[in-house]
């Protein structure tokens, strides 16, 4: 086993459990701190006894994640929000979050830092979400020169914010949203691709390296959306929806979201972000500079996403190359 302990801010979420698998098979200690770690705990079956460790830590609160770092050789910033509720922020997370945990390490000499952003991320963005993940790069570059950052796509895998929830949206309406028209470009990526990236670099040290993580191909909105029908074997209109018409859907969603344990089905924050292109510069190496070849929608989502199926796994009528 590797002697080394890196400690995971955001190790309980979606990306998060498949980073602490990555960096469990590459034989590190992990230490996940997160606001509730009572609520983890099939975390710690994912190595040998006491190879994970769940820890206590909000980002709102520097003292606990000065403590999260207590003897850690490495840290992974994973922390990140698709949309605010209450104290949890953009601001408060991507940016002064990030900036706690930069800090910290520096304070304690921890020059080996993998920190999670976006593709998009744009410090004049319109968009608060991109907007506050370019600050937040900045912050954690000032803090940590040494500290790579990666940038996805949009990421997909069992679980994700984006598939499984269009899907589980088809099967209750009669009609999908191509929010602007369904044009915006995405290169999906894999989440298991992402977490390998994370521990690759991790592994190799960081170098003040920013990585752009796109998957292998391009596709449009509206491209995503007849591929999730079709890997559902389901027929629902697809309509779309002009930016100003969009801004008061995500109204809509965003009062939705006001309710109790309701997750927004769109902001407007969203939309802001949907008006520009989520593909990679190219001014950026990837998951190929990694050693990575990354896995396609096709091979990957129709699996996870066959309980969405009228008669789940048993009726299987899809053709491949339907939805282009």
């Amino acid at each position: 086993m590797h002697n080394g302990l890196v400690t995971v801010f955001g190790g309980s979420g979606f990306v998060g459990r498949h980073v602490v698998r990555a960096l469990v098979a590459d034989g590190w200690r992990v230490r996940v701190a997160t606001r509730r770690p009572h609520l983890s705990p099939e975390l710690r079956v994912n190595g040998m006894v006491g190879q994970v460790q769940l820890v206590q830590a909000n980002l709102r609160f520097p003292e606990s994640v000065d403590a999260a770092l207590d003897g850690a050789d490495a840290c992974v910033n994973l922390v990140a929000l698709l949309h605010e509720s209450g104290r949890q922020t953009f601001d408060a997370l991507h940016v002064e979050g990030a900036d706690a945990i930069a800090t910290a390490c520096a304070n304690r000499g921890i020059t080996n830092l993998a920190h999670i952003s976006a593709i998009g991320a744009d410090t004049a963005s319109a968009s608060d979400y991109a907007r506050t993940k370019g600050d937040g790069e900045a912050r954690i570059r000032d803090r940590v020169p040494s500290a790579d950052i990666l940038r996805p796509s949009i990421i997909f895998g069992e679980g994700d914010g984006f598939f499984t929830r269009f899907a589980a949206m088809a099967n209750m309406a009669p009609a999908l949203p191509l929010i602007g028209g369904g044009d915006t470009a995405f290169q999906p990526a894999y989440v298991g691709d992402v977490a390998k990236a994370v521990a690759t670099v991790i592994r190799l040290g960081t170098t003040g390296t920013t990585y752009e993580l796109a998957g292998p191909q391009t596709y449009s909105f509206k491209q995503l959306m007849r591929f999730t029908l079709d890997a559902i074997d389901r027929r629902r209109l697809l309509v779309p929806v002009p930016w100003f018409a969009s801004g008061a859907l995500g109204f809509m969603g965003e009062m939705s979201g006001a309710l109790p344990f309701v997750t927004p089905f769109l902001t407007r924050d969203q939309v802001e972000n949907l008006k520009v292109d989520n593909v990679a510069s190219g001014d950026h190496p990837g998951f190929a500079a990694l050693n990575i070849a990354p896995d396609t929608i096709e091979a990957i989502v129709p699996d996870y996403l066959e309980r969405f199926r009228k008669y789940g796994q048993f009726h299987d009528t899809r053709s491949p190359a339907k939805y282009r």
